[in-house]
């Protein structure tokens, strides 16, 4: 499973790296559902449907979708709270999280810095808190 974010919508980063990274995930993971954030736009999902992958949009939180199951064996997430989330939530599973590191090249002009701030941290406390693994996109 793949869990998605809307960092290109609130420009954050760029479209086409974000796609890219969806793509090479979903080869390299076997990703077989894309679970969508609640601000992700339609055209950004239809992309992401022609892909192959399953598009899910839950009508409740993750955290509760993934708790009552089934998820995969390995759910692999952008930076966001949900690093910190799930795998309080699937602790007693057999399922792994793994969050996909953001290169600097990805971030629009303006938001590099501090985005790259912002996610960095949100990387670095969940790995300390969680031993969760990190993998390039």
């Amino acid at each position: 499973d793949l869990v998605g974010t809307s960092l290109v919508e609130s420009g954050v980063v760029k479209a086409d790296c974000y796609l890219d990274a969806v793509e090479t995930l979903t080869t390299r993971y076997e990703v077989d559902r894309y679970f969508v954030h609640r601000k992700e736009a339609d055209w950004k999902l239809d992309l992401v449907e022609r892909m192959g992958i399953e598009v899910v949009r839950p009508s409740l939180p993750l955290e509760i979708i993934a708790r009552r199951g089934p998820v995969g064996s390995t759910i692999v997430s952008f930076p966001s709270t949900v690093v910190h989330t799930l795998p309080i939530v699937l602790a007693e599973s057999e399922a792994r999280v793994i969050i996909c590191e953001i290169p600097n090249e990805w971030y629009e002009p303006e938001k590099t810095v501090q985005a790259d701030n912002f996610l960095g941290r949100v990387t670095t406390s969940a790995r300390r808190s969680y031993g969760l693994a990190t993998v390039a996109c």
